[in-house]
């Protein structure tokens, strides 16, 4: 800075004349407000304490706004002296710890350039609570989407870092009197448990309270009657108001401040004609007891806190038993395991081949041709992101290349561990680095890391086995009760249970990027979110609180000239008996019982919509590979070409000799491929010899090709085999695949080049087949039953897809189309007025999945796809679509009983209750038997 430094002035600071702000201490003239340094011009301003206080820089401008808007302007007030290590309120320091990359990366994650938190609530009483953080936090800038889960007590917040950090979020809903923290299923049980218990020593008390308050009530009744004397009169009102007193102060607790955090941000909660209703009748009867006028109700303040406690306390046990099966789902990550060494060049290297092998199998230009002419948006940024974000998925992703890269790493830490276990670390290879066995938190792993997975442990993430083999289970993912042999080199997917000898592992994605990480975090969107339906409940409750505090003051002025002495207490009726409890738990509990019914059929719902739009739906899509069948191709038949089989006609007999032969090559080229076509050669070639292969290499899209023998083969697509794109006479143009005759559903060519200058000969065909899944034709004649039609719409151009469809029974199918396509077809049968649901598994489905109303994915599908769907089928049973469509159809009808029961009921109580014929206490009990039936009438959905 070329100006000069301000002149020093006579004393180091000053005190304004103020009252309200006396004590403050100021700084220096020119000096930064909050930390003393002096100011630039021109100079950063906040709001403090009602006036503009200069700041020196932007850090101190935003730390001083948030500890304004945290409300703890008390610290300027407290301080003694101004400098840069003076220390913060203890609050705001402890929330901007959650502000360190450390500890913010163990909760929050990035979406589609902006960060996602998910956190557990404290407090979240009825849907107006939620309603209010989402309010409030909405009127903040950065926030992008905020969802807020009554049932389970969570919330999920969507918002741009480089506005805000996550203290400031974390400090606004303190501010409204609510207690946020970043969520992990241990803490978050251990966080309910503990509010149970309060809940439970409230409701004791209050127990005990309105025992002893009804029990001196009545003997007043009586004493009314039979001539009690006065002094006998006020000693039992005194009594009563001791016996109260806990009941009112400490049990009535958490319906005070609740209502105070919704008066405070100027909206209305179920909480807020609740406590206006207790607070008027306990000070009316406090008043009657110190003057000996009026009549007094301890008895109905504290049984009507007994009630409303009680009927919360088994509504909140209710949701708390309806929310656990959904976290029963997801593996809880252990606390600690072994790393042993880490090889991150290597890690890297397989993540960058399985990423290009990710998008080398999708057909990009289609996909983006699809989303550019029927402008569907995929919802994440999967596609166009991916070199950055997108983790690839092992199940799709592995070839021959990964294939040879992880062979190679393992055999590479056999020789390390061979060389470590006879003690000569001067033979070991640098990639691994010294060894370093140590415990370390599964947050704290990184890409790269080789860890030990214990016997009969969780594996918290993917990655590539070191050890020679393994035992796993991965019966979370696939439904899969067989257990699963891997051997070295093969991937490891996180969610699955270690069930045999302890095994090494390379670490290739963090626990929070494995697969069972993605679903993790899928159904925390689905349980955050809300369906239109309970919206609409929402907002229909917040209009009803605000008309209840309206009428209830009109009552109040018309019995106050009917009636004075009877002007409160109808008052306080109408309060209690309309409290619209009942309509806000209609939709909330319903959703989180059927949605959790639903994954016990291992049918997960991902988004907050999907309950509701499956029971509209007129239509079913389906893709046919890897949905309506299993994806796995068995070899049917191998027709040999004619010029071969001609040279064979002497001896007829060398026909098989001849197919096993090409069946042998055949496998030989296949070796290492993980494509399904590649598993069936082999499977079926398991008995043979296979000849040495050299100089092999893999087409995309094409096939593979490899010199046996001095002969040059080729296994692929017919174009591929016989090189059809080059010009040439010898080029066999009259060879065709017959697909229907043989009943197939796919055809692979083996071909030969004996000589450079000639061309390709087809030697034999294979033909193979795909298992139809065992319970599709039941599922879909369910589905017609239902007056649901079912369309296949296939990429698959064999006519064999038709027939495969006809047997089925399908109304409708469609072969051969392009993912542009199939959006089209979704889009003319929604333009009829359908609601049509896709199930799909492939990358290549994701811009359909997209398109349709609702839509769900098969478990092992692509990522792209899992996270485009609305839901994901677990087991591969396919027909929990029919038991989802049928706990879709059910929940729908609870939930309309639901709001039948709470608006009659509403309805019919207010007139008896405006005219004085229903006592506060009867009330309150009618009203926490109102919530209770909204309660068990959606639990009956756990049967369904």
């Amino acid at each position: 800075m070329s100006s000069a430094p301000s002149p020093m002035p006579t004393s180091s600071h000053h005190y304004e004349d103020n009252s309200i702000t006396e004590g403050l201490v100021l700084p220096l003239a020119g000096h930064c407000f909050h930390c003393g340094d002096p100011v630039p011009q021109p100079p950063f301003y906040a709001d403090i304490l009602g006036k503009s206080r200069e700041m020196c820089c932007m850090g101190c401008q935003l730390a001083s706004q948030s500890i304004v808007e945290a409300g703890l302007e008390q610290y300027y007030l407290d301080r003694s002296e101004i400098n840069r290590t003076a220390s913060l309120p203890t609050q705001l320091t402890r929330l901007e710890a959650y502000d360190h990359d450390e500890i913010k990366s163990q909760f929050v994650y990035a979406q589609d350039g902006l960060s996602v938190a998910e956190l557990s609530v404290n407090n979240l009483r009825c849907a107006a609570c939620t309603w209010l953080i989402e309010s409030r936090l909405y009127e903040i800038d950065g926030i992008s989407k905020c969802q807020v889960n009554l049932t389970n007590q969570r919330m999920r917040v969507i918002w741009d870092e480089s506005k805000l950090p996550i203290s400031r979020i974390l400090a606004v809903i303190n501010e409204i009197g609510y207690e946020a923290k970043p969520y992990r299923q241990d803490t978050h049980e251990a966080m309910l448990a503990k509010h149970n218990n309060k809940m439970l020593l409230r409701l004791g008390i209050a127990a005990l309270g309105a025992m002893q308050a009804m029990m001196y009530a009545v003997a007043l009744y009586f004493g009314e009657y039979s001539g009690m004397l006065i002094l006998q009169r006020d000693f039992l009102r005194w009594v009563s108001l001791f016996v109260s007193i806990p009941v009112f102060f400490y049990a009535g607790i958490p319906f005070f401040t609740s209502a105070w955090s919704a008066v405070r941000a100027r909206q209305v909660n179920m909480d807020v004609p609740v406590s206006i209703a207790l607070i008027v009748t306990f000070f009316a009867s406090l008043y009657a007891t110190i003057t000996g006028h009026g009549q007094t109700y301890y008895d109905s303040v504290s049984m009507f806190i007994f009630f409303l406690l009680a009927g919360r306390y088994i509504e909140h046990n209710a949701r708390l038993k309806a929310a656990t099966m959904a976290n029963d789902l997801v593996v809880v990550e252990p606390v600690l395991v072994q790393k042993i060494a880490e090889n991150k060049g290597d890690a890297a290297l397989i993540l960058q081949q399985l990423q290009q092998n990710a998008f080398d199998k999708v057909d990009t230009s289609a996909i983006n041709q699809a989303v550019h002419e029927t402008g569907v948006k995929i919802p994440i940024s999967a596609v166009a992101s991916a070199p950055i974000k997108y983790t690839p998925n092992f199940m799709q992703s592995m070839d021959a290349n990964v294939h040879q890269i992880t062979n190679r790493i393992a055999q590479d830490w056999q020789q390390t561990s061979c060389q470590r276990d006879l003690s000569k670390p001067d033979l070991l290879k640098p990639a691994y680095g010294a060894e370093q066995k140590q415990m370390v938190t599964a947050q704290s792993l990184q890409v790269g890391d080789i860890i030990m997975v214990e016997a009969g442990s969780e594996i918290i993430s993917d990655g590539i086995l070191l050890s020679p083999t393994a035992t796993v289970s991965q019966s979370l993912l696939t439904g899969e009760g067989d257990l699963i042999i891997k051997s070295q080199g093969d991937y490891i997917v996180g969610g699955a249970q270690n069930d045999s000898q302890p095994f090494e592992m390379l670490v290739t994605a963090l626990p929070e990027d494995s697969q069972i990480g993605l679903i993790d975090r899928l159904m925390n969107r689905a349980m955050s979110e809300k369906p239109k339906l309970a919206q609409q409940a929402d907002k229909l409750a917040r209009w009803f609180v605000a008309r209840i505090l309206v009428l209830s003051a009109l009552v109040f002025i018309g019995w106050y000239i009917v009636d004075p002495s009877q002007a409160i207490w109808a008052t306080v009726a109408v309060l209690v008996a309309t409290c619209p409890c009942a309509l806000s738990l209609a939709t909330p509990i319903a959703l989180t019982v059927s949605t959790n019914r639903l994954a016990s059929y291992g049918f997960l719902t991902t988004r907050g919509h999907t309950l509701q739009t499956l029971a509209e739906i007129t239509h079913v899509a389906f893709d046919k590979t890897g949905t309506l069948t299993y994806g796995k191709p068995n070899l049917l038949n191998i027709e040999l070409i004619k010029p071969v089989s001609q040279n064979q006609n002497a001896d007829s007999s060398a026909l098989p000799l001849q197919k096993d032969r090409f069946l042998g090559i055949a496998a030989a080229l296949e070796v290492g491929s993980r494509h399904p076509i590649a598993h069936a050669l082999l499977t079926a070639a398991y008995q043979l010899h296979l000849p040495p292969t050299q100089a092999l290499q893999h087409y995309p899209a094409g096939g593979v090709e490899a010199m046996i023998d001095g002969v040059l083969y080729r296994i692929g697509h017919m174009d591929f085999a016989l090189d059809k794109s080059a010009i040439g006479e010898n080029v066999d143009n009259n060879l065709t695949i017959d697909l229907l005759s043989h009943r197939a559903s796919s055809a692979v060519v083996l071909s030969c080049q004996t000589s450079s200058s000639s061309g390709w000969q087809a030697l034999a065909c294979f033909y193979f087949s795909d298992k139809v899944r065992d319970n599709a034709r039941s599922m879909l004649d369910t589905l017609k039953d239902l007056g649901i039609e079912s369309v296949m719409l296939t990429g698959d151009p064999s006519p064999q897809a038709l027939v495969m469809a006809e047997s089925l029974g399908m109304q409708s199918a469609y072969n051969g189309l392009s993912p542009t396509d199939k959006v089209n077809h979704i889009q003319q049968l929604q333009a009829q007025g359908s609601v049509v649901l896709m199930v799909g598994d492939g990358i290549n489905d994701a811009p359909v999945l997209a398109a349709a109303d609702v839509s769900t994915s098969i478990a092992g599908a692509a990522d792209l796809a899992q996270v485009s769907s609305d839901s994901i089928i677990l087991n591969g049973q396919i027909e929990a679509i029919t038991a989802a469509k049928r706990i879709a159809d059910k929940t729908e009808r609870i939930i309309k009983q639901n709001f039948r029961w709470a608006l009659a009921y509403n309805s019919i109580v207010l007139l008896p209750a405006a005219f004085g014929y229903v006592p506060p206490w009867l009330a309150a009990i009618g009203m926490s038997l109102s919530s209770l039936f909204v309660v068990l009438n959606a639990l009956r959905l756990k049967r369904a």
